[in-house]
């Protein structure tokens, strides 16, 4: 059986909230989408997840959620994390981190998607080996769910390249988050994983990764603080969409999604709850 699942790529504060609430369900129903994966880390004033944030995810269509190194910015979110089958932070945080490893989802199909998110070491914060916990996690995931994605979270490509090649075979896609840029590398490895070194963001791209450039750059060139405010111009869905024959396992295609909110009149306001983004730290 063809599944057709639809990974999202970071959500930036409330432009790629908006953009999520007018065109999601329209792109799963043109494209036959069975199940949609976000990484939700950045949604709530560009980091971190709230629970009525998470609510309104759900709302827009929004099956699974993955989350990466600002999981916990919000501490609201850990009830959330800690009782809900739908959410992940990363697998290989601590063991003593709130939070589930893995997430199912069971498709109209009958098909069970498991999300399983790993945050990587280059540039990042310290956390236990991806490897090891990935070669622990899969056995047991194998037997609740028929596909495997894996959201790689980590700022070097060459980490997520060889996370790729390291589970070629061993799941159905390996994508890439966090750095929030897309990339053209997207394809099916030799043994069948759909790959590609990062799915982009869910924001405004007339930015530096989702942030008015002004003030960004000002911060750059002077290395002194500024509040990074969330930009509103040309507002994407950026993603991928992955065809996979539920009986192999095997990733058929991926195609990459870039879908404009029409709607946007760039005035830092949406149909959320009508007051302008907060500005928040850089992510």
């Amino acid at each position: 059986m063809k599944v057709n699942i639809l990974c999202i790529g970071d959500i930036v504060g409330r432009p790629g909230r908006h953009v999520l609430s007018q065109r999601l369900a329209q792109l799963v129903k043109e494209r036959s989408v069975d199940c949609v994966i976000a990484n939700a880390e950045n949604a709530a004033g560009g980091s971190g997840l709230t629970p009525q944030i998470y609510d309104k995810l759900l709302k827009y269509g929004v099956n699974l959620i993955t989350l990466g190194d600002h999981t916990y910015r919000k501490r609201e979110i850990i009830p959330i994390l800690e009782s809900s089958d739908n959410i992940v932070r990363p697998a290989n945080l601590s063991p003593g981190a709130a939070g589930k490893d893995y997430a199912l989802f069971q498709t109209s199909k009958s098909v069970t998607i498991a999300v399983v998110a790993l945050i990587g070491r280059i540039f990042m914060k310290p956390t236990d080996c991806p490897y090891s916990k990935i070669d622990s996690l899969l056995p047991r995931i194998k037997q609740q769910a028929d596909i495997v994605f894996i959201d790689m979270h980590a700022e070097a490509s060459s980490e997520k390249v060889a996370m790729g090649y390291y589970l070629d075979g061993k799941v159905s896609c390996v994508f890439g988050t966090h750095t929030h840029i897309v990339t053209a590398d997207e394809r099916i490895l030799p043994n069948g994983t759909a790959y590609i070194t990062d799915i982009g963001m869910t924001g405004a791209h007339d930015s530096v990764l989702g942030r008015r450039t002004e003030s960004v750059i000002k911060a750059f060139r002077t290395q002194m603080p500024f509040p990074f405010e969330i930009a509103t111009g040309d507002v994407r869905i950026s993603g991928i969409l992955v065809t996979v024959d539920s009986h192999s396992q095997k990733a058929e295609s991926v195609e990459r999604i870039q879908i404009c909110d029409e709607s946007q009149d760039n005035t830092g306001y949406d149909s959320d709850d009508g007051r302008p983004e907060p500005a928040n730290g850089f992510s």
